[in-house]
């Protein structure tokens, strides 16, 4: 399995690059904490780190997860919507028994 990008999401990653021309790798990656124990965090990065996955999409987008990330975000689709209520990236994880309403924490 691997890290997915939804069409919606590679557009917004191509947007959001364009200010970031020194760091042209996005890295997803988990943390401890929010309401349910764990995180995502998305950053911008110039290089991966040797021991990084990447996953490699339309329009040049590259992802790198760290080993560590990748255990919690394997098989993880990651979406971009933009509406009324909420403008953002979601993550639809399989290994997530639990979220939080804001949908960026989640337990395992």
């Amino acid at each position: 399995m691997a890290v997915a990008l939804t069409s919606a999401a590679v557009d917004r990653v191509v947007e959001l690059r364009k200010n970031q021309p020194e760091a042209p790798y996005l890295r997803v990656a988990v943390q401890g904490g929010g309401c349910s124990g764990l995180s995502y965090h998305l950053d911008f990065v110039a290089t991966p780190d040797e021991k990084d996955k990447v996953f490699e999409f339309p329009n040049d987008v590259k992802i790198v997860v760290d080993r560590k990330s990748y255990l919690f975000v394997n098989g993880t689709e990651i979406d971009f919507e933009s509406n009324v209520l909420k403008t953002g990236f979601t993550f639809k994880n399989p290994q997530a028994t639990g979220t939080c309403s804001c949908g960026t924490s989640f337990t395992v």
